[in-house]
């Protein structure tokens, strides 16, 4: 029997400490709804400070054309003046042509230029100004810079060639 009454001791324990964990956790909860209608109020607000919060940041102020009084000035930049080989070479090619990156000849080195010299201009112009794919690697067209003009990429290789003869 003593082995009945230490089970039921036990067991009484264990129920008691179960019954004070849940009366705790149901005192810390029990305020639970006044938090969040207190929350809920701050994030909805009134109707007033949801329309403050999806108010446009700014509006488009369409004026008549009686009322604009200086003709508006175009944004548009004027095309950049022509550079010469060197500058475009200096701005541009330099970044592979100098270091040899990706199988680019080199500026200066006559052996690594004459294969491409005894293709001719017109096929170096062309491989400039197209790109080109090769086994050692790859040139972008116009060397990465949409912006330079032919002009400007016929002018590079000019001087290119003329440094590497």
């Amino acid at each position: 029997m003593p082995m009945n009454k230490k089970s039921y001791s036990i067991i009484l324990g264990i129920s008691a400490v179960l019954m004070l964990f849940i009366f705790l956790l149901v005192g810390h909860h029990r305020d639970t709804p006044d938090r969040v209608r207190l929350d809920r109020g701050v994030l909805l607000g009134s109707g007033s400070s949801v329309a403050e919060r999806i108010r446009p940041v700014a509006q488009v102020n369409v004026a008549s054309a009686e009322t604009q009084r200086e003709p508006v000035k175009s944004s548009a930049a004027a095309p950049p003046a022509s550079r010469n080989g060197q500058q475009v070479y200096q701005t541009t090619c330099v970044a592979c042509h100098d270091a040899g990156i990706a199988g680019a000849p080199k500026l200066g080195d006559k052996g690594q230029w004459a294969k491409h010299i005894v293709k001719g201009l017109g096929t170096l112009y062309a491989s400039a100004l197209n790109g080109v794919q090769g086994s050692a690697g790859a040139m972008p067209p116009k060397g990465g810079n949409p912006a330079l003009s032919d002009a400007e990429v016929r002018a590079a290789v000019d001087y290119m060639v003329a440094r590497s003869k």
